[in-house]
């Protein structure tokens, strides 16, 4: 019989990459360093105080995170100030990445 098709609505669900990759406003974002065979923990140490300004306490604390758990979150920010903040890690020799805080 000669009906008429109407094309079904579907639903577009997102998949969780793609919820992933949407950055959420709100979120802060973080700037990690990671452990490398590189560097020497006192040179880590040095480079937090150095650039971060963080007593040496501190500094050495994250090191130790960065060497025992295999990365730290050093500095928190706008995701503009933490993309600084990775580049001046690059500079000193560090691997540094940023990402958003989903547990802030």
């Amino acid at each position: 019989m000669g009906g008429v098709t109407v094309p079904l609505e579907i639903e577009r669900t997102e998949s969780a990459e793609e919820i992933a990759a949407v950055p959420e406003p709100d979120v802060p974002w973080v700037t990690i360093v990671h452990n490398d065979p590189v560097n020497l923990m006192s040179y880590v140490t040095y480079v937090f105080q150095a650039y971060f300004g963080y007593p040496k306490d501190k500094a050495h604390k994250l090191m130790l995170d960065v060497h025992r758990k295999g990365r730290a979150i050093v500095s928190s920010g706008t995701r503009e100030e933490m993309e600084r903040d990775v580049q001046a890690m690059h500079g000193y020799g560090l691997w540094a990445t940023l990402s958003q805080d989903r547990n802030a």
